[in-house]
């Protein structure tokens, strides 16, 4: 903004040409990757570039930039400098963009959209390009039309559209279905047909477009509905898209016929004959008349009545229930009574013409008088029914029944006719006396009533019926019975709370409270599981674990509400079935293995142990080297690493692997763990000389060097580490004139000068240095010659080197190397000589000077020729020994594995 500011402020008259807002339209498809070239702004705009005919220090850079990256800004991405418009990473996804369903939808920094654009259904980006330096300066409005690509199936809102039809709607109806199809894309890649699967030749669609461009699918009725021949069609609605190639989206249609009241009531017979006895009791069943329907709910509702042409005394005498036709004795026929009576019944239904059936009784007149039943009942009875309550014991009396001839002149039996676990039987000494008893206890769960009919009849045929009904009363005697004993579950670990697990069903024979069954769980259920008593629903309140406890089992309990209570128990069993929620795991994050140098390729190392808390697949764990795969390998079973090659610690002292171990899972769980191995030393490597280079090199020493003198020195390396590499230099072999006249020390390697050199010291020294390590089991040497040449100086080279290519004789010296060893021999020597100086000073007290010095010389000529007696004082005599160096060199070890 300070930069705008900043030009907008300044002389305007130098970019006044240029400083004017230019519009650029470009488009594109939805969905496309990134690096599309959308169009040049250089070349769109002409602007001059560097590559023109013009020098380019007269031309300064071309530089582009967006105002602010807003919205549109994520979705392209403009060069600087060239001032091409790419798409960015960020794929333009139109129907996310541009929601809106009618005019341009824009997004970007703009405000304003231009009437120019293509059509209603564009959606825009806006950018604003500035263009720099000042000479070229100018607002450029980037407006870039995305364009609709069918990426999307036309998709009903819902699974199922259900549609109701009337069965009376006539032929061409059009009815509306409620839940179009919807699609986001536009235009012809929009919804533009629809169909059905299958339309059962009565059905077809309609599409109707609205003036926003909305398509809604009609149902047209192409034929004759029946509710009473179909009432439900199922078919599926297809909608289809105009894209290339059509995308399609489906959803069931359920259209359901509803019922008018188009039919009325129907009695299968136009007459029923019917004969009753003049002697029949009062509520003696007469007939039944029945009509039906086949409309539903109210449309068939019936209604019996009598037609207006039943005279008043056939209504008095039979009573028709207008609900259920059924036609009773309602009166006492006697001997006025007409003998036939011609009823007409009308069957009525709502809105219809009745239906007519015509019912004859015929009175059949009795001469004599029926036998008479007179019951006395024991058992507790009601209007006819006798109540019984189960389980009572055989032989439990119900009634007396005493059977009486009214004309007292014709003999009377009886019987009692009838299913059931009853007896009626004469009850002695009394005449025409019975008893009815049972003759086993009675089971309500096996049938709760029973209808017997005690029959009177005399000799001349006439019988009477009594019926009884015996209501058995349910007693608490059965106990709930879950549908399974054992009932095995399974769940998922790591469920959400509250999960539903089952629902536990259990049944009690027994009626009424005694039947109603509650659900309860054992005491051995943990506290966390629930179930509902009245439902039975069994559900768990937290995650389980399958890795803390894969398996429960408890009982639960079904209680009656009888008294006393009645339970069951069953046993449930809920398995935890595994999720790969556990990553494999290391005993330890970080592992150090110690392995000696040169161990033998494919070794054990050592062994990664890994555990995986899941089962099955989502346990198995697979290790693997991510790094140093080229030197290392790892059993992925076992977990046991090796190294393909032998190791050398001096190469590398140490290595640092990362192993991964991978489940089985799916997706897959890791962890890695860092592995150390340090390679311990042996003691492989012998000692490197470093100095003196040769065997050949030799080195002046002047006669005048003081004793003590440094004179030179032996410098190794070794290359293994501790003890291993801890060196010692010993002089093994010496020849020359007075060999002992060097030194060599122990720890450091430096070789100093022991006594003062006189005339016959002169010549060739050969010192054979043993160079050993203090390694384990054996130690390890190397040798070299160190020649030293006394003389004032060096004439004859040639001579010199023709004496070192000739093999020394030299005697090795089997002493173990002294890491300190004081010099003494001298001191010895000197010591001898000191009682003569001490002498000869007590006696010439003046001429001390003079006898001093003879004393001194005589005694240092002494001393020394007592050393010299053995030596060959020729500096040129040969060396006749012949030692083989090779022998000193490094010998074989054996390095036991540790």
């Amino acid at each position: 903004h300070l930069l705008l500011f900043l030009l907008f402020v300044g002389p305007f008259n130098c970019f006044a040409s240029y400083s004017r807002a230019t519009e650029l339209f470009y488009s594109l498809n939805e969905g496309l990757p990134a690096g599309v070239l959308i169009g040049s702004l250089a070349r769109d705009l002409r602007l001059p570039t560097t590559g023109g005919q013009h020098p380019a220090a007269a031309q300064p850079p071309l530089s582009f930039t967006l105002a602010s990256r807003g919205l549109g800004g994520q979705y392209v991405q403009l060069d600087n400098r060239s001032g091409e418009l790419l798409t960015s990473a960020v794929e333009i996804d139109r129907e996310a963009l541009c929601v809106e369903s009618s005019g341009a939808t824009v997004f970007g920094e703009a405000a304003a959209v231009s009437s120019s654009f293509p059509s209603s259904e564009s959606c825009l980006l806006l950018l604003d390009v500035l263009v720099l330096p000042q000479e070229y300066f100018r607002l450029v409005k980037v407006k870039i039309a995305i364009r609709d690509v069918n990426d999307n199936a036309p998709r009903f809102p819902v699974p199922h559209i259900r549609l109701s039809v009337p069965e009376n709607a006539p032929v061409n109806t059009r009815l509306a279905i409620e839940h179009p199809a919807l699609d986001p894309d536009v235009g012809t890649n929009g919804v533009q047909t629809y169909r059905l699967r299958d339309n059962y030749g009565v059905f077809t669609l309609d599409v109707e477009e609205n003036e926003s461009g909305e398509r809604t699918p009609y149902l047209i009725v192409m034929g004759p509905l029946d509710r009473e021949t179909r009432e439900e069609y199922v078919t599926v609605i297809i909608a289809e898209d105009g894209g290339t190639p059509p995308l399609v989206g489906s959803a069931t249609l359920t259209i359901g016929i509803s019922d008018i009241n188009d039919n009325c009531p129907q009695f299968s017979d136009s007459q029923l004959n019917v004969t009753l006895y003049g002697n029949s009791s009062l509520g003696t069943h007469v007939a039944t008349v029945h009509a039906v329907d086949m409309d539903l709910g109210s449309n068939a509702q019936i209604t019996y009545s009598y037609s207006q042409k039943v005279p008043q005394p056939s209504r008095d005498l039979f009573h028709l229930d207008e609900s259920t036709g059924t036609i009773t004795l309602s009166s006492k026929v006697d001997g006025d009574t007409p003998r036939l009576h011609r009823l007409i019944i009308l069957g009525n239904g709502p809105g219809c013409i009745p239906a007519v059936i015509t019912v004859l009784v015929t009175i059949i007149k009795v001469m004599m008088r029926p036998p008479e039943v007179v019951p006395r009942f024991i058992a507790n009875e009601a209007e006819g029914v006798v109540y019984l309550k189960e389980l009572e014991p055989i032989n439990t009396p119900i009634a007396f029944f005493t059977i009486k001839d009214p004309d007292e002149k014709y003999k009377v039996n009886c019987y009692l006719d009838g299913d059931g676990p009853f007896r009626l039987s004469p009850y002695k000494p009394y005449n025409n006396e019975y008893l009815l008893e049972t003759t086993k206890p009675l089971d309500y769960e096996t049938q709760q009533l029973y209808e017997i009919s005690v029959v009177a009849w005399n000799s001349e045929g006439f019988h009477v019926n009594k019926i009884i009904k015996v209501q058995v009363l349910d007693d608490n005697d059965n106990s709930p019975v879950f549908s399974q004993q054992l009932i095995e579950l399974s769940i998922e670990e790591n469920n959400v709370p509250n999960a539903f697990l089952t629902k536990l069903h259990a049944t009690d024979a027994d009626s009424g409270e005694r039947g109603q069954v509650s659900y309860f769980l054992g005491p051995d259920a943990p506290s966390y599981f629930s179930l509902d008593k009245t439902t039975g629903v069994l559900t768990v309140s937290t995650q389980l674990d399958r890795e803390e406890k894969e398996k429960y089992r408890y009982t639960v309990k079904a209680v009656d509400s009888g008294f006393p209570p009645r339970e069951s128990i069953a046993t449930v069993t809920i398995t935890v079935l595994d999720k790969n929620d556990n990553s494999p795991r290391f005993i330890n994050k970080d592992f150090s293995f110690f392995v000696p140098e040169n161990f033998p390729g494919f070794g054990e190392i050592g062994v990664i142990s890994v555990t995986d808390a899941d089962a099955g697949q989502n346990g198995w764990v697979a290790l693997s080297v991510l790094n140093g795969s080229d030197i290392f390998v790892i059993d992925t079973g076992k977990g046991v690493l090796r190294a393909k090659v032998s190791l050398d610690r001096e190469q590398q002292s140490s290595y640092i692997l990362w192993i991964e171990a991978v489940d089985g899972g799916d997706p897959a769980l890791s962890s890695t763990a860092k592995i150390t191995i340090l390679l311990l030393d042996i003691n492989d490597n012998p000692p490197l000389v470093l100095f003196p280079q040769s065997n050949m090199s030799y080195l002046l020493v002047l006669p005048s060097t003081l004793p003590g003198s440094l004179i030179t020195e032996v410098y190794a390396v070794d290359k293994d580490t501790g003890m291993n590499a801890v060196i010692a230099y010993s002089i093994i072999g010496r020849r020359g004139p007075r060999p002992e006249s060097f030194r060599i020390d122990p720890k450091t390697g430096n070789i100093t000068l022991e006594e003062s050199l006189m005339q016959n010291d002169y010549g060739l020294y050969r010192l054979l240095v043993k160079v050993s390590d203090h390694g384990y089991p054996e130690p390890l040497h190397s040798t070299v010659m160190v020649n030293l040449f006394v003389n004032d100086t060096v004439s004859n080279e040639s001579y010199i080197e023709s004496l070192l290519r000739k093999e020394p004789d030299i005697s090795i010296e089997e002493k173990q190397p002294q890491i300190s060893i004081e010099p003494t021999h001298k001191k010895m020597e000197s010591a001898s000589c000191m009682p003569t100086l001490v002498a000869l000073s007590i006696i010439s007290l003046g001429s001390i000077a003079l006898v001093t010095g003879m004393g001194i010389y005589i005694c240092l000529r002494k001393g020394k020729k007592h050393h010299r007696a053995d030596e060959n004082l020729e500096v040129q005599i040969p060396l006749n020994g012949r030692i083989n160096l090779h022998m000193l060199e490094k010998k074989p070890m054996e390095i036991s594995n540790i």
